[in-house]
């Protein structure tokens, strides 16, 4: 009898809980074969491959949701560790995924490729319709605007399938139309995120406003459409003010990926607002997956929600005291400390990451080594790496430098929470914003590095000179 389990369901009320991420190298060297071996038959596929690695960055490893295989495999699959999802899928196919790791997953049907050569390879570039332009493709899209899964053909070679697909807050296979209306209805759920004010008169009131906001969205969309249509707002917004996002993204567009390898997103936020995020991103459906933090003098933490469903993850930093880090710091409302550590200080400098300034950076994936030297050619540097590992690989790109409200930084003097020489160098240099975060995984691994991330932390302090370089 074939073993399964279910990956948490973003409607679950399930509790945080202790993660230790494996490495599962031969899960991955098995799927990487498998896909070698497609692109070895498939000329169109390689010649996509070659474009993702040359002009983006981008390992096409990434990019696949599934490959189709013969239900001979799923001993082979077994053995790595890869298990049957009891996911939605067409009556007859058996979905393979592994529990733990980040990794395409397998369909098995009964007349899937065979002796390890996929018949079907799928790759999921962020809006189906953009990758449908850039790839000049003629063939018809399956699922009409607004279905939560679509697809269509790219090519196919040798009797195998190139395929595209889209997702919209849904992790199954099945293809299915959306009823009447609901196109228009995403379309102003969108706009309702899009045009949502994030700088009213009081913080306070800012969050009152983003509550009522998805007050209206669920009202139009579920919740893990609405968590879909709020993270993509939010990635939008932050590119905005991120010109290394910007030069990125444009690179992605040009063979319509978008950012369909985004990785997670991360959130600053003051200890008097954290609670209200965590309680807003609970709405949309992610749950605490796990508290991260790098021991009790670090001076900060982070909680890490996630939503399975809709592929979203996020590192939400807040500054933490030594005796704060085993609590469940999420839970309430963090007393003022009268002192400031690196998050608490971006926050009062820019507004929180939840209202004001936006995202302090988004982390995508990439072939590391290529992405840091094609940013540079580009004019866009990279910070030294603050992971270093075979599994694990990160970068800031060099912070965007805002510029700060000179009655912010008023208040911060007023407090004494800053020196006179550092206001004069808030107002007259600005001080850095955001970041783009290169990001390179093995084995699957789903895990940080808190030692690192305590790093790159401390090193980003908007009092340190160097904090951009």
């Amino acid at each position: 009898m074939t073993a399964s389990f279910s990956f948490p369901d973003s409607s679950s009320s399930a509790g945080e809980t202790s993660f230790d991420w494996p490495l599962a190298y031969e899960a991955e060297r098995l799927l990487a074969r498998y896909i070698e071996a497609f692109l070895g038959r498939h000329a169109t596929a390689r010649k996509l491959s070659d474009r993702m690695r040359d002009e983006t960055g981008n390992d096409f490893y990434e990019w696949v949701d599934y490959l189709v295989l013969s239900p001979d495999h799923a001993d082979e699959l077994r053995s790595v560790g890869l298990q049957a999802d009891s996911i939605e899928a067409p009556a007859g196919v058996v979905v393979m995924a592994h529990p733990k790791a980040m990794m395409p997953r397998v369909l098995l049907v009964v007349d899937g490729g065979k002796k390890g050569l996929p018949s079907a390879l799928a790759i999921k570039p962020e809006v189906l319709a953009d990758f449908a332009t850039c790839s000049s493709l003629t063939s018809s899209i399956e699922g009409s605007a607004g279905a939560r899964l679509r697809r269509m053909t790219v090519a196919v070679e040798d009797g195998l399938q190139l395929l595209a697909i889209e997702r919209v807050g849904y992790r199954g296979f099945v293809i299915a139309e959306p009823a009447p209306g609901f196109t228009a209805a995403m379309a102003k759920a969108e706009e309702l995120f899009r045009t949502r004010h994030r700088d009213l008169t009081d913080d306070p009131a800012g969050i009152r406003h983003a509550n009522d906001v998805l007050d209206q969205v669920l009202a139009l969309v579920p919740r893990d459409i609405a968590c879909e249509l709020y993270f993509a707002e939010e990635r939008r917004f932050w590119e905005l003010r991120n010109h290394a996002a910007r030069v990125q993204k444009a690179r992605q567009e040009a063979l319509g990926l978008g950012w369909g390898n985004h990785d997670h997103h991360t959130f600053r936020c003051s200890r008097r607002l954290f609670p209200d995020l965590v309680a807003f991103l609970e709405r949309l459906g992610l749950h605490k997956r796990e508290r991260f933090y790098a021991g009790a003098e670090a001076g900060w933490g982070a909680q890490v929600m996630e939503a399975p469903a809709v592929g979203i993850v996020v590192f939400a930093d807040v500054d933490l005291r030594p005796e704060e880090v085993n609590e469940d710091y999420a839970a309430k409302r963090l007393a003022d400390t009268g002192a400031l550590g690196t998050v608490g200080l971006w926050c009062e400098l820019h507004g929180d990451s939840f209202l004001q300034a936006g995202m302090h950076h988004l982390e995508a994936r990439f072939d590391f080594v290529r992405l840091r030297d094609q940013l540079a050619a580009e004019g866009v540097a990279t910070m030294k790496p603050f992971s270093d590992f075979p599994f694990l690989k990160q970068a800031f790109t060099e912070g965007e430098r805002w510029q700060v409200k000179p009655e912010r930084v008023d208040r911060l003097r007023e407090r004494r929470l800053i020196t006179d020489e550092q206001a004069a160098t808030f107002l007259r240099d600005g001080a850095i914003g955001s970041h783009l975060e290169n990001l390179q995984r093995k084995g699957g691994f789903k895990g940080f590095n808190q030692k690192a991330v305590s790093a790159i932390i401390t090193q980003t302090d908007p009092r340190n000179p160097q904090a951009s370089s």
